[in-house]
């Protein structure tokens, strides 16, 4: 038995039921990461000796007392503080630090038995658009998105069955189409963001990767993420409609999303469900420029502020990325007149998106503009990714393509606003299908 291959939910079987230990799970995965992070280069932090001493540790723990995750190795996107690991932000200002705190989402996780596992690597802050050399694990000469990129190659390299993230433009879901996981974007503010370094606080949002639909439930439920309206205990796809939205920037879309949203379609209506390409609501408009606009002007002005200290720290100017200093000096010349009528515009655009969403059962939409870039040195574009992350709307990746160069391409699912259970729900049924019949298959 391969136990790096195992989900989440099966190895908490096997914990259970005594099959293994935390400790033989968690040196399996260790000698993977030994035999292939020279390649993929996934982690920014890993002790791989205090790892057996805290798998050691929960493997003591009576069987009575033990948390819904205990003993799932969870790697942590290093942007979000943990009380035992230096916590570096991929930036030079912080090299070695630790706050001696857990970020809120990792104390919860911590507090259910996971076996918190190490860092993953980020860009800068999660801003600028290049990472420390983490590589695709299915090609590692192509990127694996960012900047949740060294939890997406942990996930998809089968070093770890769950990671962290966070999103403020396309940061969970993008790696999460290029290196072929499943992934979810909670509804904004669904998950607190305490002790994980803000960008722009109106878009940045907390999620996970996995390579299961079960285990993106799992890690939803320790965060109780709940509707006000739980989803129907069962679902048919012959009473499923669902929403083809292409959205603004579909014209930026390669041949692989195109392709792979094209056969999504075909793949969904071959099995009852009912399919209807829909547009932007008049309010809203179709002009990608404006929505873009829109949400460059509010992270700017957020941003602004959320780096101000390090901008200060940086005394010689040359240990903070351009990026991130240009956004401190306000390059782009926005007046907090424009920030607030950004900002009142994209809030009015809320209670629209979810009333559209409303009249499905979900959206279906682009993950990427294509497969992942050659390359390390670009991470790709959120362009399909930020509207729905300024939207607020939770989102999945369901990983069931592939392009023309056998790289995963995946697809989103969009629900409204704090109906994150329903999207599960909708996302495991519909995932069914597409999965079986999309064409990409981990090897």
């Amino acid at each position: 038995m391969d136990l790096c291959r195992l989900s989440a939910n099966q190895v908490l079987q096997l914990v259970r039921t005594n099959t293994i230990t935390v400790e033989d799970y968690a040196q399996a995965l260790l000698s993977r990461i030994d035999t292939r992070n020279s390649m993929v280069k996934a982690w920014a932090y890993l002790d791989p000796a205090y790892v057996l001493e805290q798998a050691r540790a929960l493997d003591r723990i009576p069987h009575g007392q033990r948390g819904p995750l205990h003993g799932v190795a969870i790697g942590i996107k290093d942007v979000m503080e943990t009380k035992d690991m230096p916590t570096e932000y991929q930036s030079p200002l912080y090299k070695g630090f630790r706050s001696g705190n857990d970020a809120s989402a990792v104390a919860i996780l911590r507090d259910a038995g996971a076996l918190i596992f190490g860092k993953t690597t980020t860009s800068e802050f999660t801003v600028a658009n290049t990472h420390p050399s983490t590589a695709n694990p299915h090609d590692p000469t192509r990127t694996p998105g960012g900047s949740s990129c060294g939890s997406a190659a942990a996930v998809a390299d089968f070093q770890v069955p769950i990671a962290l993230g966070a999103q403020t433009g396309g940061s969970l879901i993008r790696p999460a189409s290029f290196t072929g996981v499943f992934a979810m974007k909670a509804t904004h503010n669904a998950i607190n963001c305490q002790g994980c370094k803000a960008f722009a606080p109106s878009f940045d949002t907390l999620g996970f990767l996995a390579r299961s639909m079960e285990d993106l439930k799992l890690l939803a439920d320790v965060f109780a993420l709940q509707d006000d309206t739980p989803p129907p205990s069962e679902l048919r796809l012959e009473t499923t409609t669902v929403a083809l939205m292409k959205t603004p920037s579909w014209p930026r879309a390669g041949p692989g999303t195109i392709a792979a949203l094209q056969k999504a379609v075909e793949i969904l209506t071959g099995h009852g469900v009912t399919v209807e390409e829909v547009f932007l609501p008049p309010e809203i408009g179709n002009d990608a420029a404006s929505l873009k606009q829109i949400h460059n002007t509010i992270m700017s002005g957020e941003a602004r502020a959320t780096f101000l200290r390090e901008y200060r720290m940086d005394k010689d100017g040359h240990q903070l990325a351009p990026e991130i200093r240009q956004l401190v000096e306000n390059s782009g010349k926005y007046t907090h007149a424009d920030r607030l009528q950004a900002s009142d515009k994209l809030a009015a655009m809320r209670p629209i998106m979810d009333r559209l969403a409303a009249r499905y059962s979900v959206i279906l939409a682009p993950s990427a503009i294509d497969e992942a870039p050659l390359g390390l040195e670009d991470m790709g574009s959120p362009a399909f990714n930020i509207i729905w992350t300024g939207f607020h709307m939770p989102v999945i990746n369901i990983p069931a393509f592939k392009g023309s160069h056998g790289m995963p391409i995946g697809v989103s699912l969009v629900a409204g606003r704090f109906r994150d259970q329903h999207l599960l729900s909708i996302a495991k049924l519909l995932a069914g299908p597409l999965m079986a019949e999309g064409g990409w298959q981990a090897e």
